[in-house]
This record gives C-alpha cells, structure tokens and sequence, in this order.
C-alpha cells in the first residue's frame, strides 16, 4: 500500500471507496473518493481496487452525481426556456442573467476540481481555493473581502471518531470544528444569512452546531455520509433562486443526494437577478480557476 492508492476496507464489506492520503505505521488516512468522510484503518483492513466501476457501491455513487449533474442542468434549462418564451411573447424584455457568485473552499483537491466544472457547465460565476480544513477560518477571512461571493461553501471531510457516542461534544468529531470557526469568521464579516448564504460541513459533521455558528445549510443532521456534490447543489440552488424569493428548503434538500438525513437549513433568500438590455457579447461569466491557500 502506497499514499494514493484507492483503497476499501474489508471491515465494512467495501462500500466506500477511499484513497490512502497519509500512512502512520500500521494505520492508514483515508479520504473517501465520493463522499466526504474522513476515516482510517488498519493497513491490513484495506483491499486495494484498481477498477473502481466494478464495485457496486463506488459505481452507485457515480451514478447518483451524474443524475445530480443532469437535474441541476435540467433546472437551469427549464427556467431559461421558460424566460426565453416570456421574452419572445413581449412579457419580458431581452435580459442578461446575473446568478450568486461562489466562493468554495474545499479541504479536498479532487473534488473541489468536480465543483469547479459544474459551477463552469452551469455558467456559474465562482472562486475555488483548495485548504486544508484547519486553515479556512484564515482562508475566509482573507478571501471573503477579496472575492466578495453571495455564497461561501466551507466543505472537506469530516467524521466521527471511533467508539465516540456522545455526538454533541465537539471533541468527537474530526473537522467539525474546523468549520465552525471558518463560519464564525464569515459571519463576522457578514452577519446577515441573506446577504451572504453559507453552507457548511461533510461527512457526519455536527449539523447543530454549525448552524448555531450561523450557517445557512449544513450536514449532517442524521450523521450519515453526504455526497461530494451535495454542497454544490445546494449551492447552485441559492444562486438561481430570485433575489426576492425564500429558497424552497424542502425542495433542495430533498433533491440532494444525501437527502433531509444529510443536508438541513434554514429560510434564506436567493440571490439570482436579471438585467436590462441584454448587451452584447455574451452574458457568460467567466468562472475563476480553483486555487490553493497557504
């Protein structure tokens, strides 16, 4: 076993796949390559996979973000189409699209790269920095009066640590309390939850908390497992609900990967708007490259 390799454990019947990021002696750091769990494990528990299509849980995690990419591209269709018409009927001049602009950290490089091409698929405008958990709360504060997003995604991995129970200490949890901090800094900054939206957590994370420290959304109020891309949709989400609409909680949620036992939040206006004239060239905003912090 080497740093890198995409690994399962033979424990747990192989139904995540992981990718070994640190080996200490005997133990092995893994991150989960399609949900966003932080775990480790013995050396000898891990069976390496070299084709990760054949396992049926890796492949259904595939599956459902590629449904999950396609329904927000489905979304965005339907609503431009449907504005399309009311303009070539005379009931709505020709406009420009203005959506949320993001700012996503990610303590993964991977799947900050995943996050980075739908936000571009959807002709989102976006800044994606790459951190090590441990390092947002710095990274928010010094990127949030740079950038100035409608919404800050703080995502990574997180999880629960062995034979812990007692899930409202903070203490059992791996990154819980990483994020915690980087929501406090972007709520010293902004303290209103409908002029900046912020989603928070990964895997398990503590959904109380953190939305105590102010987050708009957040996982995981079951403490299972949440999709990598399940911040992204809720993201993609607040940036094209309107300005002067409440972000339909139910229907987000529900439409998560994860589902109401990963994702939970709280009333929040949208931040989509449009503009007249529809000036030409096109109204394409570039997205920002992803970037690394520290």
């Amino acid at each position: 076993m080497k740093l890198g390799d995409l690994v399962v454990r033979k424990s747990y019947g192989g139904d995540v796949l992981f990718r070994i990021a640190a080996l200490l002696q005997n133990t092995a750091v893994l991150r989960g390559t399609d949900y966003r769990l932080l775990a480790d494990a013995p050396v000898g528990d891990l069976e390496q996979v070299r084709n990760p299509d054949e396992l049926r849980g890796p492949r259904t995690a595939r599956v459902q973000a590629s449904e999950s990419v396609r329904r927000m591209q489905a979304e965005r269709a339907h609503a431009r189409e449907g504005m399309e018409e009311e303009a070539s009927t005379g009931q709505r001049k020709p406009y420009f699209e203005m959506p949320g602009k993001v700012l996503h950290l990610d303590g993964d490089v991977n799947y900050l790269k995943k996050s980075m091409a739908v936000y571009r698929q959807l002709r989102m405008p976006a800044e994606g920095v790459h951190c090590h958990e441990s390092q947002m709360a710095a990274a928010v504060a010094d990127l949030l009066p740079k950038v100035m997003p409608d919404i800050v995604v703080i995502t990574g991995h997180d999880g629960v640590y062995k034979n812990r129970t007692d899930y409202e200490q903070l203490s059992s949890y791996k990154n819980t309390g990483n994020f915690i901090q980087a929501v406090r800094t972007a709520r010293s900054y902004d303290k209103s939850r409908d002029s900046l939206i912020v989603v928070a957590g990964a895997c398990q994370s503590h959904f109380e908390a953190l939305m105590s420290a102010g987050a708009n959304f957040a996982s995981s109020p079951a403490r299972i497992m949440i999709h990598a891309l399940d911040p992204v949709y809720v993201a993609v989400r607040a940036a094209f609900t309107p300005f002067r609409e409440t972000i339909d909680l139910p229907d987000v949620i529900s439409h998560t990967i994860s589902g109401m036992r990963g994702v939970g939040g709280v009333e929040s206006l949208g931040k989509y708007r449009i503009g007249l004239p529809n000036i030409k060239p096109t109204n394409i905003v570039p997205t920002i490259p992803a970037a690394e912090f520290g």
